[in-house]
């Protein structure tokens, strides 16, 4: 090898390692770049310049807003039939004029008007009260509406009233004339949970003293509750007196001489009598209760009135 040759390799290695340094340097200012911008634009871009690797950015698609509608499946048509026999019953053709038939007419456009008895003056005719008591989808935006109406002699007709909604279930429109029908059947009902019979007691002494600060304002409601139940006495109280007349019981441990073990819960039907200026008034009420330190603490009063405190 000739010397000239010798004394140029040394110096095209060196050019070499410092092209090959320069673009390791270009890769880790190229590679802080897209991770300064990817934290930049957030979780999801940062996640995709990790995996992609140091020169390529991938855009993140701006996320689309979620659309809420009201469906069919939420319809309740109920209110808006109950209304309409209302002021239907309380309409005649012979006066379409009045606000009860005009209001009839917006609601049911295509339905005819009863044609009242210009003397009908009895008992019978004076329209106590209307209510919704039955409804059923046989197709959709199609129901059927059962309304109870009662008038002033204690007697009741049901009238079954077709009424149509538009898709998003906040139109509705009565589409015939209601019909008289049988009313609902009364159902069976299996036999009570509360068979056990609770004697004067511990238990017995709570219920009593609860509902006298939750009926009748004597004492702090607080006092009686489980430790974190929320529950506010009604007020202004309603009644002077309350009088527990009977309490039933679940399970055995309720009817116990003693408090069980701190943590027992048991569930109770109390039969209470409330006085007032007007009478006395039966009540009843289902209650759990929960032993603690040898004393039964109310945790709750009939499905959903009592509330863990934090929540609304």
């Amino acid at each position: 090898m000739s010397p000239g040759k010798q004394a140029t390799e040394p110096e095209t290695a060196a050019v070499v390692a410092g092209v090959r340094l320069e673009k390791m340097h270009r890769r880790v200012r190229l590679s802080r770049l897209a991770l300064f911008t990817a934290i930049a634009a957030g979780p999801v871009a940062l996640g995709v310049a990790v995996v992609s690797g140091p020169t390529t950015v991938a855009a993140v698609p701006k996320a689309e807003p979620t659309m809420m509608r009201t469906t069919a499946a939420a319809t309740d048509p109920s209110g808006y039939a109950q209304l309409f026999v209302g002021a239907w019953l309380r309409s005649s053709a012979d006066d379409a004029a009045t606000a009860q038939a005009r209001l009839a007419q917006s609601m049911g456009p295509d339905v005819e008007l009863p044609d009242r008895a210009a003397d009908a003056h009895d008992a019978h005719a004076r329209l106590e009260s209307v209510t919704a008591v039955r409804r059923a989808q046989h197709k959709p935006g199609r129901w059927m509406v059962t309304v109870a109406a009662q008038y002033a002699d204690a007697s009741v007709r049901y009238f079954a009233v077709p009424v149509a909604a538009n898709d998003d279930g906040g139109s509705f429109t009565v589409t015939g004339t209601p019909g008289v029908v049988a009313g609902p059947g009364r159902a069976e009902v299996t036999t009570s949970p509360y068979a056990v019979t609770v004697p004067k007691g511990e238990l017995s002494s709570t219920v009593g003293q609860f509902f006298d600060a939750y009926l009748a304002g004597a004492g702090e409601v607080e006092r009686y509750l489980a430790p974190g139940v929320h529950l506010p006495a009604v007020s202004p109280a309603p009644y002077s007196a309350v009088t527990v007349r009977q309490v039933l019981a679940v399970e055995e441990a309720a009817a116990g001489e003693k408090v069980p073990g701190d943590g027992t819960t048991v569930r109770v039907l109390a039969q209470v009598e409330a006085r007032d200026e007007a009478g006395r008034w039966p009540l009843a009420y289902e209650l759990e209760l929960t032993a603690r330190s040898g004393r039964w603490d109310v945790a709750a009063l009939a499905p959903g009135t009592a509330q863990k405190e934090g929540r609304s």
